[in-house]
């Protein structure tokens, strides 16, 4: 793990000191870029990765931010049951516009706009959970709870 980290992972961890947390972000020596990826650098559980995961609304275009379990697909139907929206794939430059971050390091916090959150409720069984930090071998470790008051995400069940 360096010290000095990259301006992605350093806009996150100014956004996490900012509103009162003292999670540190960290650089990563090996890829964060997939759940597995990311649990086998962490030493933790797939399921333990937070992953975010940008998509389109399907109605009026803007970003949706869902941060599901690592070991969890999202089931797009569930997601449009329990909230009314309709995902639909966004890709490499619509992440990167709306949320600031390349796909692969997209953190659950400071984007470039507010987004509309949905969380996967199977990350409330976990004591720590990890996030990504802005690129794609930066992390953070946070708990369900605080996930929960940074993004003010909807719990759902979202896994296929």
């Amino acid at each position: 793990m360096s010290k000095e980290l990259k301006p992605s992972s350093m806009k996150v961890q100014e956004f996490l000191s900012k509103n009162g947390q003292d999670f540190v972000v960290q650089e990563m020596p090996s890829s964060t870029r997939t759940a597995s990826d990311a649990a086998a650098s962490i030493g933790c559980t797939v399921a333990q990765i937070a992953k975010s995961l940008i998509f389109k609304h399907g109605e009026t275009g803007e970003a949706v931010l869902v941060v599901a379990s690592g070991s969890n697909m999202v089931c797009a139907d569930k997601v449009r049951k329990a909230t009314g929206i309709t995902l639909t794939k966004a890709d490499a430059n619509f992440v990167r516009e709306k949320v600031g971050y390349a796909i692969g390091g997209v953190p659950p916090v400071a984007h470039n706009s507010s987004v509309h959150t949905i969380l996967d409720e199977d990350l409330n069984q976990y004591s720590e959970i990890w996030a990504a930090a802005g690129t794609p071998n930066s992390v953070f470790k946070l708990n369900p709870q605080k996930l929960s008051e940074l993004t003010q995400g909807q719990w759902i069940d979202l896994a296929k």
